[in-house]
Order: structure tokens, then sequence, then C-alpha cells
């Protein structure tokens, strides 16, 4: 049997209860809470995904002394509850339901279980898994519309995602989304964003009033702005941990970059002790607010980034 029809049997089989094998480079796991989580050691890096919102919890290649990805100390692992940290998933809006505000801020596929239907390894070391978000009834309550949601994620010296929107239904559908990254850094005060000069963003700290990016940006305080109309790559240097991270978007059209700073953070149960939100920035790729995507019926629509770690 090869690696990619053991993947598919077990998932077929639903033996998710205990751990096993699928190959020697990825094993599943079963925490007490019953959340599965699939774990990832090649011989390029490391990483931890969780099948509760196909949520990428860590990402480390082996070349590297530090994670690239933070995550809270407090976070949450409990089913229904999104993780804070790591790649949440935003989809099918960004931010709260723009008509109904009971909804989950952000969407639910970062709450719905997700199902990996196949994984193997590429011919460069890295291993690839595509994943598929489960139709539940939470899922059709918040979207009647019939639709096909999944994801390819590639796991090597760089982490490469792509999120892949179907439309099954008769009608064109309108989809915000993002990859919610929050990205681990030495400190706030040591890191500036490159890579959105001139670009015409959104504030959400003063009631979303536009503006033109001058220059690079630097943080001095709450920080949460959706950079529009950009396809450009972002870079996160970090004088701290002397490297630079790379953000390479595909089809994407908006980049959110959100720092919540002391006041915010302490509000916040599961943002971690106090300062550990100074170890963490967000710098998201996605098509948010004017930016949201129209898909034709029987077309998809696929986001994607890939992040790339160096020296300064």
């Amino acid at each position: 049997m090869t690696d990619k029809s053991m993947a598919k049997k077990t998932m077929q089989n639903n033996v998710l209860g205990s751990d096993f094998t699928i190959q020697p480079q990825l094993t599943i796991t079963q925490d007490e809470n019953g959340l599965e989580t699939i774990e990832i050691d090649n011989d390029l890096a490391t990483a931890k995904i969780a099948l509760q919102g196909g949520h990428i919890i860590s990402w480390q290649p082996k070349l590297q002394e530090h994670p690239v990805l933070w995550v809270s100390s407090n976070a949450r692992y409990q089913k229904g509850r999104s993780i804070r940290g790591g790649v949440p998933i935003c989809w099918p809006w960004f931010g709260a339901h723009p008509t109904d505000g009971t909804l989950c801020p952000h969407g639910f596929a970062r709450v719905i279980p997700w199902q990996l239907i196949e994984a193997e390894p590429t011919r460069h070391g890295a291993t690839r898994l595509t994943l598929q978000m489960t139709e539940t009834a939470e899922a059709r309550r918040q979207l009647s519309y019939p639709y096909l949601l999944s994801m390819t994620i590639t796991i090597g010296d760089t982490l490469r995602i792509e999120l892949s929107t179907t439309n099954k239904s008769t009608h064109p559908f309108l989809v915000g989304e993002a990859f919610h990254t929050y990205f681990n850094i030495s400190d706030i005060a040591n890191v500036t964003v490159k890579g959105l000069e001139d670009t015409l963003f959104a504030d959400k700290v003063f009631g979303y009033e536009r503006r033109l990016q001058r220059g690079d940006i630097t943080f001095n305080g709450e920080f949460d702005r959706v950079y529009l109309n950009t396809t450009s790559d972002s870079v996160i240097e970090d004088t701290g941990l002397n490297r630079k991270i790379r953000i390479g978007t595909s089809r994407s059209q908006s980049t959110i970059v959100w720092t919540p700073w002391a006041d915010k953070a302490e509000q916040m149960a599961d943002m971690g002790t106090k300062d550990e939100w100074r170890t963490t920035v967000c710098v998201e790729t996605g098509n948010a607010l004017d930016n949201a995507v129209v898909i034709s019926p029987n077309k998809t629509h696929t986001l994607a980034v890939e992040y790339s770690v160096e020296e300064l």
C-alpha cells in the first residue's frame, strides 16, 4: 500500500482515536480533549497542524534556531474554539459578518473540523498535505449554498499554503478570506515591515479611516490595518533575531497588519502572559473589505502564500 492510499484508508476508517503513523515523517495524534493534530518531521522542517480549523500551529525549518510561528502560552485547545497563534483561516468572511453580528468573527472555517485527504513527500524532501473542510450542521447554518473548501500545505524549508474555494452553486458568491498568521519575533520594538510603502490602508483603530502608508511600518501602539489593492510581497525584518521573514503572496489583494499592544492584549485571556504579545506580529495575506472575491458557478479561486526565512 502506498503512503497516499494508506492516508486515505486511515481517514476513511476513522481510526483517529489512537496514535498511528501514516508515513515515517507524519503522525496523527489525539489529545485529552479529542482534538486531532498532524505532526510533521521531515529532513527540512517540523510542523504541527490541528485538524480543527485546518490550523497550522507550528512550523520551524531545521536550519532555523527559533520557531517562525508564534503560539500563545494561554492558547485554548478546545472543540469549537479558535487557537490563538499559528495560522488561523479566516473564511468565508474577514472580520465581523457583514449583516449578522452574532456569527463567528472571521468566519467559521477556523473552528470547523477538517479532514486529511492526501499526504505525500515531494521530490525535494518536503511534505505535502491536502485537507478538506468537513460539512457540518453549523457550517450549513452559516453558509447555505454549496461549495468545496480545500487546503494544500507544503512543509519544507519554506511553508506554502493554498486555500481553494470552489463554487458548486448556480449563482456567484462573495468570499472574504485571510491567513491570519502570527509570526514569532524577538520584540515588537525590533521589527520593521517592508513592502507596503505608498499603499492605501483602512485603519480599524481609527474607524477604518483611509490613508496612504508612508515608508516602512514600525510600531509604537495598537496597530490594525487592512492594506488594499496590493499584490506585493511583505518582509518582516527582525534585528533581535537577526532574520527576515518573506511573505510571498498569490491571488491576494489585501495585506493585514496587526498588533494589539498592551491594553488590548490584557483584555484577551488567551493572548498569553504579561508582555507576551510583544513577541508576535500578524502579517496576514488575504482578500478583505473592498477586495473580497466574487466566485462564479463551477469556478475555483485559490489564495496562496509562501513563507521563507533568511538572515539579515
